[in-house]
């Protein structure tokens, strides 16, 4: 059961001698939090194990006649997977893929060039993604070509950690057993008040980047019912 933040901001407290704010204020240490979870957040995403992974499949289409896509989400950082929503066999776009490419690439190039294409024939979209996205905003996700008429799609991404939302009443939001590893980055960054040098805790980090450690090789393999793999480069079209 995930831990309540105020739970380890009262053990970070504790670490520090003063059961009771006084020296350091609640925001204060929620704020140190608030940065150890960023942390944590992207070294997570980076063992792309899909733990912060979300699908969308109520917001985000394409427009006919539309360069870019509608509705991506405020919050998406990266993207995983854009396809159309509905991909039976009596969907009219269920031959429709999109694939990432560079806005100078040949294939981007050569589809913006030609008219809004019937996406009832089969196609294939090539998208890129413009702007800082989360968490200054919603990235913008240029297509082409462009299709005749609307496409609803189930768009898979990485939202940003959200981290600014927490309060001391929140849970834990960082998987792995995480609440001492937290507690480690808490105290190590509050010391940078009362050291000379106002420089973290170095036995601090040093406990925090050990548990981190721990924590990124306990998330990953996310099942043990089959070897982790590499797809050869063709496996695709087999």
């Amino acid at each position: 059961m995930a831990t309540l933040i105020s739970t380890i901001l009262g053990n970070a407290r504790a670490d520090l001698l003063e059961t009771s704010a006084s020296f350091w204020t609640d925001a204060e240490l929620l704020a140190h939090f608030k940065s150890g979870v960023n942390d944590m957040w992207g070294a997570i995403v980076d063992l792309d194990e899909a733990h912060y992974q979300t699908t969308d499949i109520t917001n985000v289409s394409v427009a006919a006649n539309s360069e870019t896509l509608a509705g991506v989400p405020a919050d998406c950082f990266r993207v995983v997977l854009i396809e159309p929503r509905d991909l039976t066999s009596t969907s009219q776009t269920s031959l429709v893929m999109f694939w990432p490419r560079k806005a100078n690439s040949f294939m981007a190039r050569n589809a913006r060039q030609i008219p809004a294409q019937d996406p009832t024939a089969g196609l294939d979209i090539f998208y890129e993604v413009e702007g800082a996205g989360s968490p200054v905003a919603a990235p913008t996700i240029r297509i082409a070509p462009k299709v005749s008429s609307a496409i609803p799609l189930r768009f898979i991404y990485i939202p940003g950690p959200a981290s600014d939302v927490l309060t001391a009443g929140s849970n834990n939001p960082v998987p792995g057993e995480s609440d001492e590893c937290l507690k480690a980055w808490v105290v190590a960054h509050a010391r940078t008040k009362e050291r000379e040098d106002r420089s973290p805790d170095p036995n601090w980090l040093a406990k925090y980047a050990t548990e981190k450690a721990s924590i990124l090789v306990r998330l990953q393999p996310r099942q043990d019912q089959e070897p982790v793999f590499v797809e050869d480069c063709f496996g695709g079209y087999l």
